[in-house]
């Protein structure tokens, strides 16, 4: 592996106007190919294997013309005060307004709240479902312009309106200026580091030309694939955070190997054969856990995980490609000012901020051990008290007119009735379907915790009914999940008394229900698989049995120890508003999986680039306590700017306005930040220092079977002599630069 990327390194270094002609040229058939490629159909979000998405299956069948999961408004009506919504001037502006919704293109149906009961009881709120036949991406602005102008027109007779739902629902910038602050973080990272803008440009440049074409891939292949709008999200991220760790990785080990006095070509083959091997192994580590989100069984996600893995690969591709091609365009611009000027080609020493650190764990490896493993502990305390759900407009800001109008139906008609659930019959097989649906809407509003049901619609056939139910309490409250899973526990008792009846529950408090629960049972087989697999490839890549267990305790803590931090901010609110979270609530239901995949991805990244150089050590005669403080000597100073840079980006995402996006970021970030400062820089070299010889250890016989990758580039010490050193005389420097 070592020798054969070290031929790949020179080879570009060496043929570089050929290899960024290349690159410029896939660049320029993907972007063609995505501009010509047709759109990809919005398939929505299909959750196979739940309830409540059969239900919806068997409504689009059963109801022709409908669209289970089309866009919903549900527009709300406040009275002034010491009036009410059923006064003749109010009444006539409420039917006004549903008699204009209902003439929309692309509505289906507006419901007047006077013919389905749907004003409270004190007559102060009412509130018109306007449903359309097209998901809400779908809906042309013209569409929402007349839902908007009728409203407006409510507002004028006096009325309070707010609208619910997510026809017209608003969609808050990812992050703002925070993702630009972040970016800018970053980039000042990266000069500090390298001491020089060429050297912290040139990741940046080839992480964004990675992300190019990722992205053109991605975008060419949509509608051959049914990819979404939402797939690249992921890939754009992960692409754009591991394009500019694996490029910095190989700057810096070029510059480490002009230090040792090697000429350019050789520096960047040298570069790309010992901190490429590590790349590959790495982004190795990141495509499992990808790919592995395959496990969960949602389309949407799988797609996701397949397209950031793809994105990781081109993203490794480029670092060994591209970037020594650049660097053989400016192989003294990345050097840092002071050896420019100086024309001494120096880097580093023996003592350095990461060599200091190391022998002080050294010293104390069981304090730092017990230090670091006690503190994530604790922090991970919280993950006890874990529940997924997926907040909606109750953690919204009250800027926003969702929250007022959940409010206004909260306060109009009971906390139950923002999460109503909706249960489809088929009655089919029964001898009286209208009895049969009857007898089933009548026990199921006789059930504890349910304060109302609604008239059962029919469909053209007169085979399947739907009606909904109105729970006590609110849609994200645990007695709401345990009303849902009573009513499914006596399903085979109500169906018993409808002779040949059938219903299931769905609607969108418990499709959240269902989703968070096939997310937590996919949670331990996913990582099962993706840890499994890691270790395997670490198994080989260290070749040490020892090692890649302790890296995948150590990830564990990483990760429980970030979810715990989430729980704490967005649930239970401690500090919530410091970060601007107004309400607290359930944790998505995708987080836990995100989380898991995501940090796995880059926490294998720090553990291969970290530990690959202390492995490198060790088999050229360190010792096992000198290994450790050569690893964190060569390697530390980048892990920590990896890090913060990782840090910069993910913190961006904090401020935006949307909750949940707040979290994915704060998430990620503190992640990065238990996982590189904790794990990697503490508990590897204390567990390390403790194992000595051990941690290194092979059985011969599974060292036999395992293949010689060669990661540490042993084989590059063995390779026939070349020029190697930095001849004395510009001419023959200058030839061999070239």
């Amino acid at each position: 592996m070592a020798t054969f990327l070290y031929r790949l390194g020179r080879t570009a270094f060496r043929r570089r106007w050929y290899v960024a002609l290349m690159w410029v040229a896939v660049l320029g058939a993907l972007g063609l190919g995505a501009a010509k490629a047709p759109a990809a159909p919005d398939e929505g979000m299909s959750m196979p294997g739940i309830e409540s998405q059969k239900a919806f299956d068997l409504m689009e069948e059963r109801f022709p013309g409908s669209t289970a999961d089309g866009a919903t408004a549900r527009v709300v009506f406040v009275a002034p005060d010491g009036q009410k919504v059923t006064a003749a001037g109010n009444r006539s502006a409420i039917e006004e307004f549903v008699d204009e919704a209902s003439a929309g293109r692309e509505v289906a149906s507006a419901v007047n709240p006077f013919e389905a009961r749907a004003v409270s009881k004190d007559a102060s709120t009412a509130y018109a479902t306007v449903n359309f036949k097209v998901i809400a991406d779908k809906l042309g602005d013209a569409d929402k312009k007349s839902i908007e102008d009728a409203i407006d027109e409510v507002r004028d007779a006096g009325l309070t309106v707010e609208v619910g739902g997510d026809a017209l629902a608003s969609q808050p910038a990812a992050g703002g200026a925070g993702e630009a602050i972040g970016i800018a973080i970053a980039a000042l990272v990266l000069v500090l580091t390298f001491g020089s803008m060429a050297a912290a440009g040139l990741p940046l440049l080839t992480a964004v030309l990675g992300v190019g074409v990722s992205m053109a891939a991605i975008t060419a292949l949509a509608s051959t694939f049914g990819l979404s709008g939402t797939t690249g999200t992921l890939a754009m991220m992960l692409g754009l955070a591991v394009g500019i760790d694996y490029a910095m990785f190989v700057v810096s080990r070029y510059r480490e190997e002009r230090s040792k006095g090697h000429a350019p070509q050789e520096a960047a083959g040298l570069a790309t054969g010992t901190a490429g091997s590590a790349v590959v192994f790495a982004g190795l580590t990141v495509v499992i856990a990808l790919a592995g989100l395959s496990v969960v069984g949602i389309p949407m996600l799988t797609k996701m995980g397949l397209a950031a893995a793809g994105a990781v690969v081109i993203a490794v591709l480029i670092s060994l490609t591209i970037v020594p091609a650049l660097l053989g365009f400016w192989p003294n611009a990345v050097l840092s000012r002071g050896t420019r000027k100086s024309g001494t080609v120096k880097e580093g020493g023996e003592h350095n901020g990461g060599s200091r650190w190391a022998r002080f764990v050294l010293r104390r490896p069981v304090t730092v051990l017990l230090l670091s493993v006690v503190g994530l502990g604790v922090v991970a305390i919280p993950v006890t008290g874990l529940q997924l759900g997926m907040p909606g407009a109750e953690v919204k800001s009250t800027s926003t007119t969702e929250r007022r109008a959940y409010d206004a139906l909260a306060d109009g008609f009971g906390p139950g009735f923002n999460g109503p659930l909706t249960f489809v019959v088929d009655a089919k097989g029964a001898d009286d379907p209208k009895a049969a649906v009857t007898t089933i809407s009548e026990e199921v509003g006789a059930s504890k915790g349910v304060v109302s049901v609604s008239p059962a619609q029919f469909n053209p056939a007169g085979d399947t009914a739907v009606f909904s139910a109105v729970p006590g309490t609110g849609p994200s409250d645990k007695a709401t999940k345990d009303l849902v899973q009573s009513l499914r526990d006596g399903r085979p008792g109500i169906e018993a008394a409808t002779d040949g009846a059938s219903f299931q529950v769905t609607g969108t408090t418990a499709v959240n229900i269902d989703v968070a629960q096939k997310v937590q049972d996919a949670l331990i087989p996913y990582l099962v698989v993706v840890v499994g697999l890691a270790i395997v490839l670490l198994l080989v890549v260290f070749r040490s049995i020892l090692v890649p267990i302790k890296a995948a305790l150590g990830f564990l803590l990483s990760v429980l120890a970030a979810l715990g931090a989430v729980v704490a901010v967005f649930q239970w609110g401690w500090g919530a508003e410091l970060l601007g979270v107004t309400e607290t609530g359930p944790i998505m239901s995708l987080m836990p999986i995100f989380l898991v995949g995501i940090v796995f991805g880059l926490a294998m990244d720090y553990e291969v680039f970290l530990v690959s150089r202390m492995r490198e050590a060790y088999v050229h005669g360190d010792r096992p306590a000198q290994a450790v403080v050569s690893g964190f000597r060569y390697s530390a100073r980048v892990v920590v700017a990896a890090a913060l840079i990782m840090m910069a980006v993910f913190s961006g995402f904090i401020g935006a306005g949307e909750s949940m996006i707040k979290m994915i970021g704060f998430g990620l970030a503190i992640a990065v930040l238990f996982d590189a400062f904790v794990v990697r820089m503490a508990f590897v070299p204390a567990v390390l220092a403790l194992l000595g010889d051990k941690a290194w250890y092979l059985p011969r016989r599974l060292n036999r079977l395992l293949p010689n990758i060669d990661v540490e580039g042993e084989a590059l010490t063995r390779r026939p002599a070349t020029l190697t050193t930095v001849p004395d005389n510009p001419a023959d420097r200058e030839a061999a630069r070239v």
